[in-house]
């Protein structure tokens, strides 16, 4: 049970924030806080995204879907789950998923079951990453990428997915928790320590 008034305790006001940079994808601002005990916190940087959806795609044949794609920050060519931004077009977490599933991978999906949400870094970023299962994928059509995508889909065994787990080889932290909260929720969740 939680304490509320041993929580609120711990919370900041929000005295004056300033962007620094505001662009479509990044955004950073610059805040001045106060805490609960008057101490003044200046400056926070927070940086701001857009929300993000991703899901532990299944086909219909049982079928895990992946991507690989180039990640430049990193300089490597990595495996992750589909998913991107929530756009203003879509109405909710859910059509944004089965847009960025389609655009991503050509397939769609009979089911989208809503995991929760995670955040890549509550002390710095301010958006969330909403997690979902797909269920039931058939591919209706061909990729239709963004300009600067270029993505390879996969579809893996759950085996093969177990096994690219136990060997550490998805770095994308936020994909690993989506993908051991979509295994616990199909009854999959068969990893060894």
């Amino acid at each position: 049970m939680q304490d509320h008034e041993n929580i609120d305790r711990l919370k900041w006001k929000t005295l004056d924030s300033t962007y620094l940079f505001k662009e479509n994808w990044f955004t950073v601002r610059k805040d001045k806080c106060q805490r609960a005990d008057g101490k003044i916190i200046d400056p926070y940087y927070v940086f701001e995204f857009p929300e993000w959806v991703t899901a532990l795609a299944v086909t219909a044949d049982n079928k895990v879907l992946m991507v690989r794609q180039y990640r430049h920050a990193l300089g490597e060519v990595g495996l992750e789950l589909p998913g991107g931004c929530v756009d203003d077009t879509d109405e909710n977490y859910e059509d944004a998923i089965r847009r960025e599933l389609l655009e991503e991978t050509g397939y769609a999906f009979e089911s989208a079951h809503y995991l929760g949400k995670i955040s890549a870094n509550p002390s710095t970023n301010s958006n969330l990453m909403h997690m979902f299962v797909a269920t039931g994928g058939q591919k209706i059509k061909d990729q239709d990428l963004d300009d600067n995508e270029q993505i390879d889909v996969l579809t893996l065994s759950f085996e093969e997915l177990n096994t690219l787990i136990e060997e550490k080889r998805i770095a994308q932290a936020m994909h690993i928790s989506t993908i051991l909260y979509g295994l616990r929720y199909l009854g999959k969740l068969t990893i060894h320590p």
